[in-house]
C-alpha cells in the first residue's frame, strides 16, 4: 500500500491525537497555508505545492510545485490529482476541514473520487474521522463517542447498520432528509455499515 497524507491550510489544535494518524514512511505533501503545520506535526515535506498567496514559499530541499493564482484546482485539490498520478492508493488528508465551508465540501468530494477509483481515503480533523462506505462496509469501534451518516448521493439503497444504538437494516437515506445522524456504537462491540448503493459519508466522532 502507497500511503500518502495531504496537509491542508485548515486549523489544527490537537497535534498529538493527529499525529497518531501519520506513519514515518508516509509520503507528506503540504499544500501553501498547510506550511503552517510543519512544526505540529513534525513530519518533512517530500512534495510542497500551492500558489503561495497564503504562506510563503520556504524554499525548502524538497521538489516544490508552484502554482498558478488564477487556476480551476484549489491548491489541495492539485495535490491530491498528482498523488493519484504518483500511484499511491490511499490518502490521509489533514487541514482540510476548517473555517470554511466551501472549501471543506470541496475536499470531502474528494472521498467520492478515491471510491469510484477503487482506492482508500479517510479526512481527520480535530473532532472526526470521514470517509465513504466502500463495497465492504464500514466498522466503528466503541472508542468513537458517536457516528453519523450524510448521503452524498440522490439518495443511498441498501443502508444497513449493525451492533448499534440505532440499527438500520436496507434503509434509504435521502439527500434531502439526514436521518442517520449521531448514533452511538453499542459498548464492547463493534458497528458495521454497509450500503447497497450511493456515496455514503461516514463520519465517526472522537472522543474528547
Amino acid at each position: 500500500m502507497k500511503r500518502c497524507v495531504i496537509v491542508g491550510s485548515a486549523s489544527i489544535n490537537d497535534y498529538a491525537r493527529i499525529k497518531e494518524y501519520i506513519k514515518e514512511d508516509d509520503y507528506a505533501v503540504y499544500c501553501d497555508g498547510g506550511l503552517k503545520h510543519l512544526e505540529g506535526l513534525g513530519k518533512r515535506p517530500d512534495l510542497i505545492v500551492g500558489d503561495f498567496d497564503s504562506h510563503e514559499n520556504p524554499h525548502l530541499d524538497v521538489e516544490t510545485i508552484v502554482l498558478p493564482c488564477v487556476k480551476d484546482d484549489t491548491d489541495t485539490s492539485f495535490a491530491f490529482k498528482e498523488c493519484i498520478k504518483r500511484g499511491f492508493d490511499h490518502f490521509v488528508f489533514l487541514g482540510c476541514v476548517g473555517e470554511r465551508l466551501d472549501h471543506t465540501l470541496g475536499n470531502v468530494s474528494f472521498l467520492i473520487k478515491i471510491k469510484d477509483l477503487g482506492l482508500n481515503g479517510v479526512m481527520i480533523d480535530d473532532y472526526s474521522l470521514m470517509c465513504v462506505v466502500g463495497d465492504d462496509g464500514e466498522t466503528v469501534d466503541d472508542s468513537f463517542s458517536f457516528f453519523s451518516l450524510i448521503s452524498l448521493s440522490d439518495k443511498c439503497e441498501g443502508v444497513t447498520i449493525r451492533d448499534a444504538k440505532y440499527p438500520l437494516e436496507d434503509a434509504v437515506i435521502d439527500s434531502g432528509f439526514q436521518y442517520a445522524v449521531s448514533n452511538e456504537v453499542i459498548k464492547g462491540k463493534e458497528s458495521k455499515v454497509t450500503v447497497k448503493k450511493g456515496n455514503l459519508l461516514l463520519i465517526k466522532i472522537c472522543d474528547k
